[in-house]
């Protein structure tokens, strides 16, 4: 336990047990990421594009940016940028609605598909060696543990409209204080 304070060099004590907690989980998950980039970089594509053709892949139809955007694992500010890469390299397709022309619908392609494929047995091997040690019933724990954190999170995505922005110069910001308005009676 307390691993983290180590890795980070804190001093001190963290603000909170949650405080811990939530860093806890942005270091794990960006350990994970990074691993993740390198592995999809050897095959010429980000997390992000991977991401996309996995969600084409498994759809099994053609789908709105909207769509694609709202299935990802991560956020992307820019989906249609993202679609335009993975056009000018083959891996997608676009066309116009068959009912509203307005709509701008993506398929993943033959060459789309054959990276996927490639694909398939490293991103397995990548996962079971960086969570595979822990065994079936600590990854279910796991997973309940993240899914009911990410639904109080969805809950309330962000700070707005709460009266609470970040403290400057917090640790990673996530140390929140109350407003001027909402102190005063």
């Amino acid at each position: 336990m307390g691993k983290l304070k180590h890795e980070i060099g804190k001093v001190g004590e963290f603000d909170s047990l949650e405080q811990e907690a939530a860093l806890n989980l942005l270091r794990t998950a960006d350990a994970l990421a990074r691993d993740a980039e390198l592995l999809f970089k050897s095959a010429g594509v980000s997390s992000a594009q991977y991401n996309v053709l996995r969600i084409l892949g498994g759809s099994g139809e053609s789908l709105a940016c909207g769509e694609i955007a709202r299935r990802m694992i991560t956020r992307d500010p820019d989906v249609t940028r993202l679609l335009d890469r993975l056009e000018r390299r083959g891996l997608v397709e676009r066309c116009r609605g068959q009912t509203d022309r307005r709509v701008v619908r993506t398929r993943i392609t033959e060459a789309g598909l054959k990276v996927l494929k490639e694909l398939d047995e490293p991103v397995r091997r990548m996962h079971r060696r960086q969570l595979g040690h822990m065994g079936e019933e600590k990854l279910r724990a796991l997973i309940n543990l993240l899914e009911e954190a990410r639904g109080a999170s969805n809950e309330d995505t962000s700070a707005r409209g709460t009266g609470v922005r970040p403290v400057p110069g917090s640790d990673h910001g996530l140390q929140t204080r109350a407003t001027e308005k909402e102190t005063q009676p």
